[in-house]
């Protein structure tokens, strides 16, 4: 079973969601030749504060 997950910086819609978990879904059971029903999908929301790129807090930014 193909598993999949996406880590963003801040909150996403639900329909911002839904529509990532069909693309990815998509192209990951195409590519696998897996039926989309064993693609399992995680999305973790994180906070800015808690991410940093250069040296910098993303909320800083």
């Amino acid at each position: 079973m193909p598993y999949v997950s996406i880590r963003v910086a801040g909150k996403l819609t639900k329909e911002q969601k839904q529509k990532i978990a069909r693309g990815v879904t998509d192209v990951i059971a195409e590519a696998t030749n897996k039926p989309k029903e064993a693609v399992l999908l995680f999305i973790d929301e994180e906070s800015p504060a808690n991410i940093a790129k250069a040296g910098v807090l993303i909320e800083d930014m």
